[in-house]
């Protein structure tokens, strides 16, 4: 059969650690990718520029964020302040005459410098201590932005991004912009994957499970602790920079405060913490849930099948967005992700029963 794993022999360790080890799933990878590649001929421009374009980019910042709080078990609340210093830096650095390329780099490397400082706090704190600490950063991150006008121009300024080009390709059209974002969550999105594989990842997931136990089978704690932190962050900085440059092309102080953060830590913990197809799915959910509920609701107005005020019908699309989440907590804790190894595991042996009594 098609999805199934009967036939797949593995005769090498190396092919026990394929990514994709199901014919099925290779199939779905390739049509998703040509679909992606695709998405400018036949999707309008307002679909791609407000929809897939955002979704693509905050994907890979969720990924970012999965990989410190599901892989590693570090809480972060200050991961739109990663994402702040990223793009602000990018932005100066190719203002300074940097190619887009080394800025975006450049870019990842301050944000990771400046997580790592507020990320040494894992070493001694954890839980609810290692929360105030990153939320530390974002409020320091949100004050420093605001009043030193040398790096935002002000409060209520705005930061235009000057036009780039990223490997002699003028970023000056919404396709071009496209691809790069494209580009960049696929590099990411194969990146965590291969993390999980690597000693690397096993010694992220053994701290985060125990870290003291961690220890005693030599696991260097304060090493690995500082390098999700310096990993995340690189990530986390050059997906605000990406975000920037691609997305919003002019950069204010609001669009990176305590609520991106908050929206962030949604997306990781509805997709499914440490999940790769969940940080899409949970993204998803996060950005898109308000849009289709707001707009559903202003045709059930419309057609007379709710008669409440206009103030009233901008509040009920989020009372609904935040008792959906609180329902996937509550009726499925490990999220999206959760549910979608569940269909995939209906398919493995579809059409026989498999359900547990």
């Amino acid at each position: 059969m098609f999805y199934r794993l009967s036939g797949i022999h593995h005769t090498r360790y190396a092919a026990t650690r394929q990514l994709w080890p199901l014919t099925a799933d290779r199939w779905q990878v390739a049509l998703l990718a040509l679909l992606a590649l695709a998405a400018p001929l036949y999707l309008p421009q307002l679909y791609l520029s407000s929809y897939l374009l955002p979704w693509l980019i905050f994907s890979a910042a969720t990924l970012a964020l999965t990989l410190l709080m599901g892989l590693a078990g570090q809480l972060h609340f200050g991961f739109a302040a990663v994402m702040a210093i990223g793009a602000y830096s990018s932005i100066h650095l190719v203002r300074a005459g940097v190619p887009l390329e080394f800025a975006l780099l450049g870019a990842g490397v301050a944000s990771a410098l400046i997580g790592c400082l507020f990320g040494a706090a894992a070493l001694r704190v954890k839980g609810l201590y290692l929360v105030m600490a990153t939320l530390a950063m974002q409020f320091l991150v949100d004050w420093v932005i605001v009043n030193v006008a040398a790096i935002s121009g002000g409060a209520v300024a705005t930061l235009q991004t000057p036009k780039v080009r990223f490997l002699l390709v003028p970023l000056d059209g919404l396709v071009a912009r496209y691809y790069l974002a494209l580009l960049w969550t696929a590099v990411v999105t194969l990146l965590v994957l291969n993390i999980k594989r690597t000693s690397f990842g096993r010694a992220l997931v053994a701290v985060r499970d125990k870290d003291y136990a961690a220890a005693v089978i030599g696991v260097d704690i304060f090493k690995y602790k500082l390098l999700a932190f310096f990993t995340s962050s690189l990530l986390g900085g050059v997906s605000g920079a990406v975000l920037a440059f691609c997305f919003y092309q002019a950069v204010t102080p609001s669009q990176f405060n305590f609520d991106v953060t908050i929206q962030l830590v949604a997306m990781a913990l509805v997709g499914g913490l440490g999940s790769v197809i969940g940080a899409f799915l949970g993204a998803g959910f996060v950005l898109l849930a308000p849009i289709v509920l707001l707009n559903a609701i202003a045709r059930m107005v419309e057609g007379g099948w709710l008669d409440v005020s206009t103030s009233a019908m901008a509040h009920i699309p989020l009372m609904l967005y935040g008792a959906m989440i609180v329902g996937f907590l509550l009726f499925e804790p490990l999220g999206l992700a959760k549910i979608h190894d569940n269909v995939r595991k209906y398919f493995l042996v579809w059409p026989f029963r498999h359900t547990q009594r």
